[in-house]
């Protein structure tokens, strides 16, 4: 950690630790994991549930960013670019991508906001309307199948009893604002949640500009007195330019500014979808069915700045991405309970089938001397990837002792069916098959003390995304291996009192054949395996709730991840052991503090930020992104009338206006790895709720 942060850290350690929160659940339910309702404090494992409560803490509920940056062991960037979505990463699996998410499998109520590669979409998670989000790290996760870092997995309410309406809106910095209206309630047995919402925003940095427009249905069916359906269908529509990375030079010149080919070739990135899907389950006494099913169609068009020279000299050439992807799933899953030698024993059976086709088309980004427009076709194929999973899980609990155990088979296939073939045949297919197995162990050394060790086997296989330009002169790669890594992991969690909750949890992964950028230039990346690495770590969380309205928590996370042996590029460059894994800071820390004033409604926060410096490729050479520390202030006021509740609110981001890279990106060929964070902002907002 630098230096010159260290005593804001410790400052704002002492002050978590000597302070404390009214609106913390220190021990709420969770499902992620063992796939059955438990208290996460009985689970051998990291999982963090973040309450509705601080999910909409005075934020714009756009990024789940806002809600995430209070997990340990979860690296939640905003990159200011909403073209490229967030930076996710968990224990630094993740932090390779480009866009959107890798290795960490999202879940929505119950339906994958994760293709079959793997790759996700956290912006479609629907916040307005999240009931909470469970976050799960470490060996338990490799029962989710693709994936290693981890699972993200949202709730949204469900509607019940008397109608109620509510709307928000908000405005802040930056021609910022965002409205959302929604009704929940019951009629004629079904329940009902629905939400819109429109969010608007010039962004911080040139070339950011960003519409989006989501909106979801939810109904609750109970068709009888053991079974209940819910029926889910959303649309997300956002268009949003891109403003790219850029130079450090040019970062430090003006935080502001972007890279001249993103203003040359208008950057940009529009992407429609629309989703539908039900899940079912059913009672049978003791056990249980649960039942899943899902469709969907995303169409998207980006505009990339591929140079006219670097198109021409690609097999897979062309500046603008063009697709349309039809994708579905389906799953089933019994969970059995029985009494087995004294105990009590639960059991998890089940499968996942998931598909996706994309029809892709790749165009010119320029006609004659003008950039930045369709062009002539240079790509037209079909890809196709799917996968079909089995997996058991078991817990077996007697006395103070329980016991998890699980193993998931999976199968990942990929098929791309060329269609221009003026350039050649870039036709074919490429399968991986893996089984992953997990155990772990659970001691209660006292009511209030949970002890636990837990270890697993993992694997990633690589996306389309990462396939794509990855083989010989930039053509579809069919040699990437998947990632495969060894988990193990040990904890405590501890009730510190009647009003503090304590987890702690160690981790060692140990990883072959890890998936790496290889180079990045313009919005195209290539990638390859390369040696071992290896990830060590400690998080620490604590919440607690004090007399006189006061509350906090504290999220701390260590993590030196490395390259345990040498590998060289495709460029010839030699990358030695022991160096850093780019896009991962070693100390992250996270502190808040509220204070609630009950008969009045008033309530102030202030949150404290501290992250250790990022290194932007493989040699740690470049210059890395630095270390920095912010703090963020909050006011509200929230009043009942009758039916009627209202609250108005503010916040003031980044109080002393630092400068600060907020995100990179990893390995970019042009020096373009700075994504900066935006200095002193603002937000307001009223909410309006009515209940009949």
């Amino acid at each position: 950690m630098n230096f010159r942060l260290a005593p804001l850290a410790a400052a704002i350690a002492t002050l978590s630790g000597h302070a404390l929160a009214a609106d913390v659940t220190l021990d709420p339910v969770a499902v992620t994991g063992s796939r059955i309702e438990q208290r996460s404090f009985d689970l051998p494992a990291a999982i963090d549930v973040v309450t509705r409560e601080r999910i909409g803490a005075d934020q714009p509920r756009v990024n789940a960013s806002e809600a995430l940056a209070s997990v340990p062991g979860i690296t939640a960037l905003n990159r200011q670019n909403y073209a490229q979505d967030l930076q996710l990463s968990s224990r630094g699996f993740g932090a390779r991508a480009a866009f959107g998410v890798r290795g960490i499998r999202l879940i929505a109520d119950g339906i994958p906001a994760s293709m079959p590669d793997g790759q996700g979409q956290a912006a479609t998670f629907n916040l307005d309307r999240a009931e909470r989000i469970e976050v799960l790290r470490g060996p338990l996760s490799s029962v989710y199948g693709n994936h290693a870092g981890g699972v993200i997995q949202l709730f949204t309410e469900e509607g019940h009893g008397r109608p109620v309406v509510e709307g928000n809106f908000s405005a802040g910095s930056d021609a910022t604002w965002k409205a959302d209206m929604s009704a929940k309630g019951e009629a004629g047995g079904v329940g009902y949640v629905i939400d819109t919402s429109r969010f608007v925003t010039d962004g911080y940095r040139q070339n950011s500009h960003a519409e989006r427009d989501q909106s979801q249905v939810k109904l609750t069916f109970q068709p009888s007195q053991d079974g209940k359906l819910n029926v889910i269908a959303s649309t997300f529509r956002q268009e949003a330019q891109d403003p790219l990375g850029q130079t450090w030079s040019g970062y430090r010149a003006d935080p502001r500014s972007v890279a001249q080919a993103a203003l040359d070739y208008n950057t940009r990135k529009t992407i429609e979808q629309t989703q539908g899907g039900l899940t079912y389950e059913h009672r049978f006494g003791e056990h249980s069915v649960q039942l899943s099913a899902y469709v969907g169609q995303r169409s998207t068009t980006q505009y990339q700045s591929i140079p006219k020279s670097v198109q021409g000299n690609v097999k897979h050439s062309g500046g603008v991405i063009d697709f349309d992807r039809d994708y579905g799933g389906a799953s089933a899953r019994w969970i059995g309970r029985f009494d087995l030698a004294g105990g009590r024993l639960t059991t998890t059976l089940g499968t996942d089938y998931e598909t996706a086709r994309d029809d892709r088309r790749g165009y010119e980004n320029y006609v004659g001397n003008t950039l930045g427009v369709q062009g002539a076709l240079r790509r037209n194929e079909l890809d196709t990837v799917t996968s079909f999973d089995q997996y058991a899980q078991a817990e077996w609990a007697r006395g103070d002792w329980q016991f998890n155990g699980g193993l998931r088979r999976s199968h990942v296939s990929f098929k791309v069916d060329d269609r221009y073939l003026s350039n050649g045949n870039d036709g074919g297919r490429v399968e991986y098959n893996k089984t992953t197995p997990t155990v772990g162990a659970l001691y209660r050394l006292t009511p209030a003390v949970n002890v636990y060790a837990s270890a697993a086997r993992g694997f990633e296989a690589p996306s389309f995304g990462e396939l794509f330009y990855s083989g010989p002169g930039g053509t579809f790669s069919y040699s990437l291996k998947p990632a495969q890594s060894t988990h193990l992991e040990t904890g405590l969690k501890a009730y510190v009192g009647a009003d503090s909750r304590m987890d702690l949890a160690l981790f060692q992964i140990d990883t072959r054949d890890e998936l790496v950028v290889d180079s990045s230039s313009g919005g195209r990346t290539s990638y390859r395996n390369a040696g071992r690495t290896q990830r060590r770590g400690l998080e620490l969380g604590l919440d607690s709730r004090w007399q006189g309205g006061l509350s906090s928590r504290l999220a701390y996370t260590y993590l030196d991840a490395r390259y345990d042996e040498a590998f060289t590029t495709s460029g010839g460059t030699v990358v030695s052991a022991g160096k850093r894994l780019p896009g991962i800071a070693e100390h992250n820390l996270y502190a808040d503090l509220t204070w609630r004033h009950a008969p009045s409604g008033f309530y102030a926060g202030v949150e404290g930020l501290v992250r250790g410096r990022m290194q932007v490729e493989d040699t740690n050479t470049q210059q890395a992104a630095p270390g920095y520390a912010i703090a963020n202030l909050r006011v509200g006021v929230e009043r009942s009338y009758g039916p009627l509740t209202m609250r108005t609110y503010a916040r003031l981001n980044n109080v002393f206006d630092r400068q600060y890279v907020g995100s990179v990106v990893v390995g970019d060929s042009n020096g373009r790895y700075y994504e900066a964070a935006p200095g002193r902002n603002w937000l307001a907002g009223v909410s309006l709720r009515y209940a009949f």
